[in-house]
């Protein structure tokens, strides 16, 4: 059970989850905004005329759906992810990486030898 828990959180499983779910959403504003375009067109045809909300009826729609759509994801998926994913996963704490710090020693050696003085 361990492992399925590392899994679900250390991976970017629910990153590429948001992801999906809000691309998904924004190609329902980029499609309503383009029949909105072509709505607008001259002599465009019945079909591409305006809703029971307009001619910005289908974008108006898509767009709000896509903020809502937006706001209940990152409030009930996002936040709670990353306030048990830094639980569990706490960050690096800040500092100089030890690869960072072994290239340093190794270019000061390197300094050394050729009888310079090591920079800092």
């Amino acid at each position: 059970m361990s492992g399925f828990k590392n899994f679900i959180l250390r991976g970017n499983l629910v990153d590429l989850a948001v992801a999906v779910i809000i691309g998904t959403a924004f190609g329902a504003v980029v499609t309503a905004f383009t029949a909105f375009l072509t709505a607008k067109l001259p002599g465009a045809s019945e079909t591409f005329q305006g809703t029971e909300l307009g001619d910005g009826g289908f974008f108006l729609n898509a767009l709000i759906s896509f903020v809502i759509l937006a706001a209940v994801v990152y409030f009930l998926v996002v936040l709670p992810y990353t306030k048990i994913r830094d639980r569990y996963f706490p960050p690096a704490p800040p500092g100089t990486p030890e690869e960072i710090k072994l290239l340093q020693e190794i270019r000061d050696l390197l300094a050394a030898q050729q009888g310079r003085p090591p920079t800092t």
